[in-house]
């Protein structure tokens, strides 16, 4: 897993969050500020700016480099959430960089997350996505799989994370002010963290 395939992820988490922008901004509209993937997409586009104006030499760095972005380019909830996980991996990844080295600091980075927004496991968050994937990861590690299936392996756990908020009510951030009105949505984070790990998936295989 070298520094090129962490710039790839970017680039290829960009395409997909463009295409599906209008869908992303669809479902934050049912239950949260119909901004999710307008911000998410101008979010990554500067990413790649910057990626592309100071190359950075580690993939720890492009961790760092897009995390510091997120934070500063993306309103709402989603550029810190995004941006601490991020900068908590590039911080935890070590060089040279190994599948378990790398499910470790995402492990570290979906901490991070549920640390910032004060989440768990059925909110009906981003964190309803990302922490099935650590688990997948983790456990493919375990099992000494390849890093392409051990990354399809996550990109799937965290695929049907995002499916299995639609029936949850939520219980953070402005989803939860709807009550029983939020069940029955998927969660705009969670779908964002879906096409995120699909992303990396893709460019591993």
């Amino acid at each position: 897993m070298e520094r090129d395939l962490f710039v790839a992820w970017f680039e290829e988490a960009t395409r997909l969050v463009r295409a599906d922008r209008d869908r992303l901004t669809r479902l934050d509209a049912a239950i949260g500020d119909a901004d999710h993937g307008t911000n998410l997409d101008r979010g990554l586009t500067e990413v790649l700016k910057e990626l592309a104006g100071s190359p950075p030499e580690s993939g720890a760095q492009v961790l760092t480099t897009a995390g510091t972005t997120l934070i500063r380019r993306v309103g709402g909830a989603s550029g810190p959430l995004y941006g601490s996980l991020f900068r908590q991996m590039g911080k935890a990844l070590e060089t040279p960089v190994t599948l378990a080295g790398f499910a470790g600091a995402f492990e570290e980075g979906v901490v991070a997350v549920e640390r910032l927004g004060k989440a768990v496991l059925g909110d009906k968050t981003m964190v309803d996505a990302l922490a099935p994937a650590s688990r997948a990861l983790a456990l493919a590690v375990r099992d000494g799989a390849e890093v392409s299936v051990a990354l399809g392996q996550a990109a799937r756990a965290a695929q049907e994370g995002s499916k299995a908020t639609i029936p949850l009510q939520a219980r953070k951030g402005r989803a939860s002010y709807l009550g029983e009105r939020s069940v029955g949505h998927e969660d705009p984070g969670a779908a964002s963290a879906a096409l995120f790990m699909a992303a990396l998936a893709s460019v591993a295989g």
